[in-house]
């Protein structure tokens, strides 16, 4: 993991935001938000639309969170994808009974369990997603032999 994720997950570590690692970073780790808060964490890394044309407005605030679901952010640290859902029924809700609680980089936050995350990681489909499913699935294999 890049020192720009050391930098951003305490951040996210704030009282009351909520949140599970999913993804690329809960491969790497393995081997509802108060919007205001949310906002809060990371308005002091400039958050952007990832992949927007130059220019577009975009205004990370309460109000843009509550009309969206998924976001695509780049920072001042380092891309950020803020997922409401993923395939796979991934809710927050859903996801939290599949989640342990762990610590990276001295800092305490949900991740989901590996099972749980080859299974969201199918559900997706996508080429990068696929492409990892035959390594975790090796981890898996190593943690319950």
């Amino acid at each position: 993991m890049s020192a720009n994720f050391q930098s951003l997950l305490p951040l996210l570590a704030n009282p009351g935001v909520r949140f599970i690692l999913i993804g690329g970073c809960a491969s790497l780790v393995h081997g509802s938000a108060r919007f205001q808060t949310l906002v809060n964490a990371l308005k002091d890394v400039s958050p952007g639309l990832r992949g927007a044309p130059p220019g577009l407005p975009f205004f990370w605030d309460e109000a843009t969170i509550r009309l969206g679901l998924n976001f695509t952010l780049t920072t001042d640290l380092r891309d950020l994808d803020l997922l409401g859902e993923v395939p796979g029924n991934g809710t927050y809700d859903a996801l939290v009974p599949d989640s342990i609680e762990i610590q990276v980089f001295g800092t305490k936050c949900l991740c989901v369990s590996l099972p749980r995350l080859i299974q969201l990681k199918r559900a997706a489909g996508c080429p990068k997603d696929l492409e990892a499913i035959a390594e975790l699935e090796s981890l898996l294999d190593e943690k319950t032999d």
